[in-house]
């Protein structure tokens, strides 16, 4: 399965100077099959050193001179590890080796011509890594995500549709109102559709490539889910199980709505359950997408910390964590019918963190004033350049956007995006409701096109 992030390796890969790189993730988001995968194709061979296997190898990192750490690494793999640039070093589950992840500056310094690939749990690394061991300024960082809309769509055999939209769909056939003709919008839907039910996770997105079994894929998930939580048992001692346990089942279940502590679990302290969500934060289990004025950028300047909505990791596995019936949601027509919009919510946000540079950490901001008599929420706010970008998702048929209304017109902004099921179409509106009345632009978008607002949107400049 191609995965984007491929482009960047290859920029990275031909770099001057070429730093050590860490893969970022949660786990079983594809981190080990893309090192290998693509270092293969890229250098020829591979040496991969597995610290969770192979925990004895860390030692080799105690010695400063990683001349002396590549042949004890030759020695005890049986393989040649020449620093020419012909071989790729992949450490992986880093985290079982602090003094490797330390040691990677060495590399820098003095091996240069070596490619380098470190990665692991984001959350062991968070946990265990003494303070000030990862060589800051000496490393690069490549942060990895599920598989979005557009990866799956090419899994499943469809990448002929994927560069119509991409080739096709721009400002142009916007403003005509035929961007997507009604046969391609159909099979793009329907693709969707699926993309919901079996999520971005490559175990699972592998598993329907090949089969198509919904029951199957559902297995998976529990898997997954339960690989997820047996990870727990490595954190035994600094943050009881069940609490974390308790996170991951309420996050799935407070999806598009401000996330409370009370509601996931009323016999614990909110200190004690934020410190267990920081953790599963911390390993991308879940993401906070914390209430912003969005006054200006940068859009985290001016957050409200204390109030925020979650993110899971995945948009299959959230489904599956609810005890949705997904042979039931197979005959759903669009995000609007699933879990009351909260799904449409987690599926357009999980697409959205991928519009960031490879090297730069997702992140995810909403709106909400709280004014009595004059409440208003828009469900998301992201930036693309100094523009800030209102999203709004409309789960199902369209309705009012009174919200994204009150935003554009407090905000003074010109342009608003609105998710839907329909075809994508730009058009110039007023705002409505009392106030400065104010003309700005409404770019509407299916959920299957999330991935192209950056590309739309500077078109739109």
């Amino acid at each position: 399965m191609k995965r984007t992030r491929e482009q960047a390796l290859d920029h990275w890969a031909s770099g001057t100077p070429r730093l050590p790189l860490v893969l970022r993730g949660a786990r079983q988001v594809g981190k080990s099959w893309l090192v290998r995968d693509w270092g293969r194709r890229r250098f020829g061979a591979v040496v991969e050193v597995n610290f969770e296997r192979r925990p004895d190898l860390g030692s080799a990192f105690e010695d400063p001179d990683p001349a002396r750490t590549l042949r004890v690494l030759a020695a005890a793999l049986g393989r040649p590890l020449p620093p020419d640039g012909s071989t790729l070093l992949f450490l992986d589950e880093v985290q079982a080796a602090p003094r490797a992840v330390a040691a990677l500056r060495w590399f820098a310094e003095e091996m240069p011509a070596l490619p380098v690939v470190a990665a692991g749990s984001l959350l062991d690394v968070l946990l265990d890594a003494p303070p000030g061991s990862m060589p800051v300024g000496r490393v690069t960082y490549l942060h990895l995500e599920p598989m979005g809309y557009h990866e799956f769509a090419e899994a499943v055999g469809a990448g002929d549709l994927v560069a119509w939209l991409r080739e096709e769909v721009h400002a142009r056939s916007l403003a005509a109102g035929s961007a997507v003709p009604e046969p391609l919008h159909r099979r793009a839907g329907a693709l969707l559709r699926d993309w919901l039910l079996v999520g971005g996770m490559p175990a699972a997105v592998e598993a329907w490539r090949q089969r198509r079994d919904l029951p199957e894929v559902v297995s998976l998930h529990r898997d997954l889910l339960a690989s997820l939580r047996d990870d727990f048992g490595k954190y035994a001692g600094r943050t009881p199980l069940a609490r974390l346990s308790t996170l991951l089942d309420a996050v799935p279940r407070q999806l598009g709505r401000p996330f409370r502590y009370a509601d996931a679990d009323r016999g614990e302290r909110a200190a004690a359950l934020r410190a267990a969500l920081d953790l599963l934060c911390g390993a991308r289990v879940c993401h906070r997408v914390p209430c912003t004025a969005a006054r200006g950028v940068p859009l985290g300047a001016e957050v409200r910390s204390r109030v925020f909505k979650c993110l899971f990791l995945d948009v299959g596995l959230s489904s599956t964590s609810l005890g949705l019936d997904l042979l039931d949601a197979a005959d759903a027509g669009g995000i609007g019918d699933l879990h009351r919009g909260g799904t449409a919510e987690q599926a357009v946000g999980q697409l959205l963190r991928l519009h960031f540079p490879p090297n730069a950490a997702p992140e995810s901001f909403f709106w909400r004033r709280d004014r009595r008599g004059a409440e208003a929420e828009v469900d998301f706010v992201i930036a693309r350049g100094s523009r800030v970008l209102p999203v709004e998702v409309k789960a199902g048929a369209a309705g009012s956007l009174r919200s994204l209304h009150a935003f554009v017109a407090e905000r003074g902004l010109d342009l608003a995006v609105r998710v839907q099921d329909a075809p994508p179409e730009i058009r110039e509106v007023r705002t409505a409701g009392p106030g400065q009345e104010r003309r700005f632009r409404l770019l509407s978008v299916p959920p299957y096109l999330v991935e192209e607002i950056p590309r739309l949107v500077e078109a739109l400049r």
